[in-house]
């Protein structure tokens, strides 16, 4: 189970010396926000590698213990501390009722929000504001370590804590990209982009993305390869009160239940980890029984190409022996209409080019009717559309229930360790470049075939409001 730390007015002075801890010894900070007009909440996982026990705690508190301790730490072993902060915007703002919807069934709690939630402002500082428990000041702390920063799909997330927690927006997005380069030097990484782009997953959305990466890694585990392991710290009683204990190992009895109705999936949530019918839709949204369709599909085709190249194969040889016969030329026999459509794939990270090569059917079916049953490279405008957002959103309570910014921060912190431990392989030596160089800076953009890249470019310039703000932050380290 997660422990996540709910962090609101009533607690904030007593959970702030270890949130600055935590930001100031990890490894990376993976942050994620639920944004609804004035309605927020932002969540924090701060993965610390090789981090020693004691930074969980208020000051003066008993040192945790963790709940599971490695013999042999190694350097894909994290120590994850998760805080789920609640806020309240104290400007005017107007909430659409489809969005206070939204949050209500994802138990968003509006009682405890009005009555508990952390005071922000938008835009600029008011006054000296750098010295106050507030969260622009935790924003600042953040900016102060120089971490690498986590985001899923974190376009949006990056403008919801620049304007809310920083400064006015810039008026040009050269300008937001300058301050951002600026704000964040260790980088800022996209794990919707390296699940789409990197470990070319079927589907990219969080939830898919995070139980992919679980499910590879246990099996990493169990063949005694190279794997992640988190441990998390077990907190005193006194502290239950404010911690939330999140299952993430639902998937035995939520697939056999499914199993038991026969329950179709649900192709548009497969497709897009969203569905405009919600918790009405009378089918399947269990991310568990969409990964194994995924993977019978991917067996299948396996499969298929293994036959197709057999068959091509012995095409090759029976042309060879005509064109010895006749001198016919065996171009069209190789090249021509037996040859595999061209596909882009996004499964397996060596799936790209092995998919490409994999017809549909040993019937001559045309390519133009072949398609890719669970392909993630299609737009994720018509879903964000009907949403009202670019963001992406999550699937039914009722089939899982977990989402909220603290534990949608730990999935996506545990994506980045995954995708990190299969690129460095044994090569742990961090010291010199970027951090993960492949998606170092690289936004996600939906429908896009590049990403955004977080740079200052020799034509733009920094703005004023950040330039007065960090200077700000360094001189009030």
């Amino acid at each position: 189970r997660v422990p996540v730390v709910d962090v609101q007015s009533d607690n904030l002075a007593e959970l702030w010396p270890s949130m600055v801890l935590a930001l100031r010894s990890a490894t990376f900070v993976a942050v994620d926000t639920v944004s609804r007009g004035g309605v927020g909440g932002a969540g924090r996982g701060c993965w610390s590698r090789g981090a020693t026990d004691g930074v969980c705690l208020p000051a003066g508190a008993e040192r945790p213990r963790r709940q599971k301790v490695a013999a042999e730490p190694s350097e894909n072993t994290y120590l994850c501390q998760v805080y789920n902060l609640t806020l309240l915007c104290t400007e005017d703002y107007v909430v659409e009722p489809q969005s206070v919807q939204f949050l209500v069934q994802h138990g968003f709690d509006f009682n405890k929000q009005y009555s508990q939630g952390i005071p922000y402002h938008k835009g600029n500082d008011k006054g000296n504001e750098s010295q106050s428990l507030s969260v622009r000041t935790l924003f600042l702390e953040l900016i102060r370590a120089k971490k690498p920063l986590i985001l899923h799909n974190g376009l949006i997330d990056l403008v919801f804590l620049y304007q809310c927690f920083y400064a006015h927006l810039p008026e040009s997005l050269g300008t937001f990209t300058a301050d951002l380069s600026e704000m964040f030097p260790a980088g800022i990484y996209d794990t919707k982009y390296a699940s789409e782009f990197e470990t070319r997953f079927v589907a990219s959305y969080l939830e898919y993305a995070y139980k992919k990466c679980k499910r590879e890694n246990c099996r990493l585990r169990e063949s005694s390869g190279q794997h992640l392991t988190v441990e998390f710290c077990s907190y005193p009683a006194d502290m239950s009160r404010y911690i939330d204990y999140r299952s993430c190992s639902l998937e035995e009895e939520s697939r056999s239940a499914a199993g038991e109705k026969k329950v179709p999936v649900c192709e548009r949530f497969s497709a897009y980890g969203w569905c405009p019918k919600g918790v009405n839709c009378p089918q399947s949204h269990n991310i568990d029984l969409i990964i194994d369709e995924d993977d019978k599909l991917w067996e299948k085709r396996k499969k298929r190409k293994h036959r197709w190249k057999h068959r091509k194969n012995m095409k090759v040889l029976a042309a060879a022996f005509q064109q010895e016969s006749s001198g016919e030329n065996t171009e069209q026999a190789q090249n021509g209409e037996e040859g595999p459509p061209r596909k882009q794939s996004c499964y397996e990270p060596a799936a790209a080019t092995e998919l490409a090569e994999i017809v549909a059917n040993g019937e001559g079916k045309p390519a133009e009717e072949i398609s890719m049953d669970m392909e993630t490279e299609v737009s994720s405008t018509e879903a964000a559309g009907a949403a009202g957002k670019e963001k992406e959103t999550h699937g039914p309570p009722s089939q899982g229930g977990t989402h909220r910014a603290g534990f949608d921060a730990f999935m996506t912190g545990y994506i980045m360790a995954y995708v990190w431990m299969l690129k460095q392989g044994k090569n742990t030596d961090t010291g010199a470049g970027p951090w993960l160089p492949a998606c170092h800076n690289k936004l996600y953009l939906s429908g896009k075939s590049v990403p955004l890249q977080i740079v200052k470019s020799l034509f733009s310039k920094s703005s004023k409001a950040h330039s007065e703000k960090i200077k700000l932050a360094w001189d009030s380290a």
